[in-house]
């Protein structure tokens, strides 16, 4: 079987670490899957995600002059749909302060530092020029 960029196949993972995964694929060749390759969110310890011995579904995305062939996991299935914005973000419940609320408290707590450093300001000596 020759492999060529697009081919999907199945490995199995044989080693991990801590910037990717090692895959075993048919013919007695191996590959690695980027740890950025691995799924559609983000991965930050890819033992939460892969285990040794596991079987993938991976798809060639790379193979470079020295033969080495890289692979991804996450090119193999659909990306999920992105999620509304309004769903996404969303208000601490504790939160009951509303906009004007919040901006008026501001004003108040900024008007008071700003005359408390003028009399400081006012109180201290001044130099003389010379």
């Amino acid at each position: 079987m020759e492999l060529g960029i697009g081919t999907v196949l199945e490995g199995k993972v044989t080693g991990i670490t801590k910037y990717g995964a090692f895959v075993s694929l048919p013919e007695g060749k191996s590959g690695m899957v980027h740890i950025s390759e691995i799924a559609h969110a983000y991965v930050s310890d890819i033992r939460q995600h892969l285990t040794e011995g596991q079987l993938v579904k991976v798809k060639v995305i790379g193979i470079d002059e020295s033969g080495r062939i890289n692979l991804s996991i996450k090119k193999t299935s659909v990306p999920p749909p992105p999620q509304p914005v309004a769903a996404a973000v969303k208000q601490p419940a504790s939160d009951a302060d509303s906009f004007e609320e919040r901006l008026n408290k501001f004003l108040q707590e900024s008007k008071s530092i700003l005359s408390s450093s003028k009399l400081y300001s006012e109180k201290r000596p001044r130099r003389r020029a010379r």
